[in-house]
């Protein structure tokens, strides 16, 4: 599907009926890294519209030469949620740049979204100046390895914490997709100029008392965990977890238990939605 905004066209897909919830992939993949980790969960839930973006630049959305840094990426963003489901109360889940974006749209609409998803969320903008654990991997697989084409093992061996063989599967078609298909010298342009947004975000952020969930891989050498532990204060109904045996790829390599938080972060949203429902009942 296209929206068609002010000097860009976005890419999206809609999945499914109910209460919106907007997914928003990092940097340099598309939409598929989001649906890949989400629709499964989805499969035994209704009641909730899933609307994955292709960020500018990647999947099939243009990276449009105006847009120069962070704070135009957020502004496509916003003006993406206005057109799509206006005036409308929403939840979004981010990955890594995406929960990033998530951050910015909390600060401009914070009072229509309901609830929000973290998934290894860049919170220190400049990579210089990131806590990270060093880069390592935990279960090898020297035949997978062996197996795969010398790009494919670069890419995927530079992230992967754990290998093996579903591991690669889910690699190869949610995420590499997406690194083939970016615009890589409007992406790097961006990260080198504009990455960082003007604002700070937590200092525009009021605390935000809807349910949040903070997913952090102990082994993730991108954007690591402990930024993302001091951000924790912003969120009074946050979790916040860190798990072993997960890198930058967290919804990938702790597959179980990524499913098992986001599904109860869904039930406290729709915990929550009951609960105002009975108060509006009340009062009536």
């Amino acid at each position: 599907m296209e929206c068609k905004l002010d000097k860009i066209t976005i890419n999206y897909k809609i999945c499914g009926e109910g209460r919106p919830l907007l997914m928003i992939h990092g940097y340099y993949p598309d939409h598929r890294l989001m649906e890949g980790c989400m629709e499964p969960i989805f499969a035994q839930r209704i009641g909730w519209q899933r609307i994955y973006i292709d960020l500018p630049g990647m999947g099939e959305t243009k990276g449009e030469s105006w847009i120069k840094n962070s704070d135009d990426m957020l502004k496509v963003v916003a003006g993406f949620v206005e057109k799509v489901i206006p005036n409308q109360h929403f939840s979004v889940a981010g990955e890594s740049y995406g929960g990033y974006l998530a951050h910015g749209l909390t600060a401009l609409k914070g009072e229509l979204i309901d609830g929000m998803v973290l998934i290894c969320p860049v919170v220190v903008a400049d990579h210089s100046k990131r806590d990270l654990p060093g880069h390592c991997i935990l279960v090898n697989d020297p035949e997978l390895m062996a197996s795969l084409t010398k790009e494919a093992a670069d890419e995927f061996g530079s992230m992967a914490v754990i290998q093996s063989q579903r591991n690669w599967e889910r690699y190869r078609d949610e995420i590499m997709p997406g690194l083939m298909a970016a615009d890589k010298m409007f992406l790097q342009r961006i990260q080198n100029h504009g990455f960082e947004f003007s604002m700070d975000i937590l200092k525009q952020m009021k605390p935000f008392y809807k349910p949040v969930l903070i997913l952090t891989g102990r082994q993730d050498s991108s954007v690591g965990y402990r930024d993302a532990w001091n951000i924790v204060e912003s969120y009074p109904r946050g979790t916040y977890a860190v798990l072993d045996m997960a890198g930058h790829n967290l919804q990938i390599e702790q597959e179980t238990l990524f499913n098992v938080l986001v599904d109860e972060w869904l039930d406290r949203m729709e915990m929550g939605r009951k609960w105002f429902s009975y108060l509006a009942s009340v009062g009536e």
